[in-house]
């Protein structure tokens, strides 16, 4: 199978097995790392996953893998939490982190109220509406960045 039939099909054995398990998957992999594939879960749920939980959905993904047979190749499976900088990938994620601390980086540079163009922007997610997010920047501009630029977008965590 090809990188993304892969991903697409590990996606959803991945969401049904965490659904009942009272998890999301908040990211996949599948990337070639040295000689090697590596199939590397992101998972989350309220009050945060535990290494017993890592462990859990590690045995029972493999064992529906192996059963599937959707990867005909050698890999790893790696499944661990997103951490503190959690990325931000649905739109649901969007509306559950109003308020917070995020850094958001574009494929091209876009510029912000003030005109000044970058490609990176940190500060508070204020909204996402109409395919537009709204981040209040940490230098008191704000930022309204079409949500098909954004390249990546990451919770930032205060110390």
């Amino acid at each position: 199978m090809v990188r993304d039939e892969v991903v697409a099909g590990v996606t959803a054995l991945a969401e049904n097995l965490l659904i009942s398990l009272g998890m999301e998957l908040v990211d996949l992999e599948y990337r070639r790392e040295g000689r090697q594939m590596i199939l590397r879960l992101f998972l989350d749920k309220p009050g945060g996953v535990t290494l017993d939980d890592c462990a859990a959905v590690s045995r029972e993904l493999s064992e529906v893998l192996d059963v599937e047979d959707i990867i005909r190749e050698h890999y790893t499976l790696e499944v661990s939490s997103p951490g503190l900088n959690r990325p931000i990938k649905k739109e649901a994620d969007y509306e559950r982190y109003r308020g917070r601390l995020v850094k958001i980086r574009t494929f091209e540079p876009l510029a912000d109220e003030a005109g000044n163009r970058r490609k990176t922007f940190l500060g508070e997610l204020v909204d996402l509406a109409g395919g537009i997010v709204t981040v209040n920047l940490r230098e008191g501009q704000v930022a309204r960045i079409p949500l098909e630029k954004v390249a990546k977008a990451n919770l930032e965590f205060e110390f």
